[in-house]
């Protein structure tokens, strides 16, 4: 066994995000350069002051939280932390910038804010609840009165929502030991939209609409208190003085979409959208029409639905993927986007790219393939990235986390650095995944783990038989969800696999079931049917230390000591029957939690694994 320690604290010092000119930078690796690239994410504007915008990026190194000026064009960088901070909301007036601020990556924490303008007036960071103890996050919702609703969620409590009024101490206005969360406010402030689970179902959330001194105004259910899997779920109130209406998204014709609901009186207005994959929306900020984000078989597009008229009218973007996108004042839509060959743009539909980051673009990459699969539960979806040259090729199947996720023709370093070195990447959109409808998502019930990977044994199938993949040099990879079913795979699947990479993953489920976090103990229960006492049999068929001395292959797994998703602990009780039985394994453990913020340290993760696997597999790096 081989046992390798990180902190993400040593990387961050003087890492320059924009390489050095010169030889240095000349001889750096593409695959590097993708990470190294500076990122901007979609910018936040400020509901009441267009003008203020907050977006973040990795410009030195670590992604933090950014503010900027669009009148002015100053931007500032508004926090810096060892471990970087990505969870950040402006106040409706654009005058405070909240921030969430946990300890080197454990989601535990508080709220923070400072003032958007800096200078030598600025107070700098202070606590935003000072009446409010640590928690995870479970929602925020800030009004524009000054008025704050703070969703919080611990072991001991459960789910609390807290209405914060200046100068006054928190009051709680709710409490449930299921998940539940802050949705939205009303223009004026009067009413709460809140996402809850009381009936017990995780994956499907009821919406309930309350005054802020708790009361309730009305509710929509539509898994008639338990007894149906459909959810609901919170997509904003309209943004126009004196519209109580609120717009939901919906499971009723088997995909995700939105209607249109007046919570004071009842009336709900269905939407002529048809298109196929699943509908999310937000209204446009005068309220007369609702941009629509269209995601189907790994792709994406926006729409402008126009209520006067009742019609769907197409936004023009080019093919790939819109990772966010929002309306402004004017009327123009700006929008992240980005294929598997180029990296992400912000885009503006008035034309040109909205926010440059300093320095070179990150390099291009290879476009996607589709491959579409017949698997045990209806056809399965890849997307295969091939290598210069002719296969078979040595291959990664590198599975996505979630699992209600889905791999996308977006642009990721981690897959082009892979194909960089001549491999073929085949991402899995296995049942559980987004985007194929309801059905598919909600495929993982009790026999969960194994079902994703009889989809991806499939698609393995067609890789090899296809001859696109080298059946001796298979990779079986992933993060989170993903390192779960890549430790589960090289268990129950011992012949299929060369090298198993995990990232942050679960491999003893009944210890991570109590050491982690409240919100996804109440998903594993519904996943699974009940708790490890109540359902020992389950957790036992889908727990990878259940089938660990069945690995054949050479396992590398990632972790962070500070993860409240994949909890350490049970990361070590896999790695000590690893190590038990001599089995050849890696085993490299940095300072953060469920991944890293630090583009240092995900270049050295990225580079640990590629090593680890051209070793074992035998293949020539290139």
């Amino acid at each position: 066994m081989t046992e390798i320690t990180g902190s993400t604290q040593d990387s961050t010092a003087a890492s320059p995000a924009v390489p050095a000119a010169g030889s240095a930078a000349a001889s750096m690796p593409e695959w590097e350069k993708r990470f190294r690239a500076p990122r901007v994410s979609l910018p936040d504007w400020a509901e009441d002051a267009p003008e203020r915008a907050l977006f973040v990026s990795n410009a030195t190194g670590t992604y933090e939280l950014y503010a900027w000026d669009r009148a002015t064009g100053e931007q500032r960088q508004a926090t810096d932390r060892p471990n970087g901070t990505t969870d950040g909301v402006l106040s409706l007036d654009g005058e405070w910038i909240w921030w969430f601020s946990d300890t080197d990556g454990d989601e535990f924490g508080v709220w923070m804010r400072q003032r958007f303008a800096a200078g030598a007036d600025a107070a700098g960071d202070e606590p935003a609840v000072p009446g409010l103890g640590p928690s995870y996050p479970a929602g925020l919702a800030l009004g524009r009165d000054g008025t704050a609703v703070v969703g919080r969620s611990t072991d001991e409590d459960g789910s609390t929502l807290h209405v914060v009024r200046p100068g006054e101490e928190p009051v709680e206005i709710y409490r449930h030991r299921e998940s539940a969360g802050v949705g939205d406010l009303s223009h004026d402030g009067s009413l709460l939209a809140i996402e809850h689970t009381e009936h017990g179902d995780a994956m499907h959330s009821a919406v309930r609409v309350l005054r802020l001194d708790g009361s309730v105004v009305a509710q929509l259910d539509d898994t008639e208190g338990g007894t149906r899997e459909l959810g609901l779920e919170v997509l904003g109130f309209a943004p126009v003085e004196g519209d109580s209406r609120l717009l939901i998204g919906h499971q009723r014709r088997g995909r995700w979409e939105p209607v249109v609901w007046n919570p004071l009186t009842g009336e709900e207005t269905e939407l002529a959208i048809e298109l196929p994959g699943d509908v999310n929306a937000e209204w446009y900020p005068d309220g007369s029409g609702l941009l629509v984000a269209h995601s189907f078989e790994a792709r994406s597009e926006l729409w402008r639905y126009d209520f006067a008229k009742s019609a769907l009218i197409q936004v023009e973007t080019p093919a790939g993927t819109v990772s966010g996108a929002t309306a402004r004042p004017d009327g123009s839509v700006e929008y992240l986007w980005s294929s598997a060959a180029r990296p992400p743009e912000v885009r503006s539909t008035a034309g040109g790219v909205v926010l440059n980051p300093p320095g070179p673009a990150a390099p291009a990459s290879v476009p996607v393939e589709d491959a579409w699969v017949e698997g045990p539960g209806g056809r399965v979806h890849a997307l295969v990235q091939r290598p210069e040259g002719e296969g078979p090729f040595p291959t990664v199947f590198e599975i996505h986390g979630g699992p209600t996720w889905h791999d996308s023709d977006a642009f990721a370093a981690g897959p082009a650095a892979w194909v960089d070195h001549g491999f073929a990447v085949v991402r899995v959109n296995y049942r559980g995944s987004t985007g194929y409808g309801r059905e598919w998502t909600d495929a993982l019930k009790h026999r969960v783990g194994l079902i994703e990977l009889e989809d991806i044994a499939a698609v393995r199938e067609w890789a090899v038989d296809s001859g696109l993949a080298d059946p001796a040099k298979l990779v079986l990879a992933g993060g989170s969800w993903g390192g779960y079913l890549t430790l589960l795979g090289l268990g129950t699947q011992p012949d299929a696999w060369s090298v198993g990479l995990a990232a942050v993953p679960v491999a003893d489920y009944v210890t991570a079931y109590h050491d982690e976090m409240e919100a996804l103990k109440a998903m594993d229960r519904t996943l699974l049917g009940g708790t490890p006492e109540e359902v020992p049999e389950r957790f036992a068929a889908s727990s990878p230390l259940t089938y660990v001395d069945a690995v054949r292959a050479p396992v590398y797994i990632s972790a962070g000591v500070n993860d409240p998703r994949c909890p350490i602990r049970q990361v070590e009780n896999y790695v000590d029957r690893l190590a038990a039985r001599g089995a050849v394994h890696e085993v490299y453990r940095y300072d953060a939690g469920h991944g890293s913020l630090v583009v240092e340290e995900r270049i050295k993760q990225v580079r640990l694994e590629l090593e680890f696997a051209v070793k074992h597999l035998g293949v020539v790096a290139r």
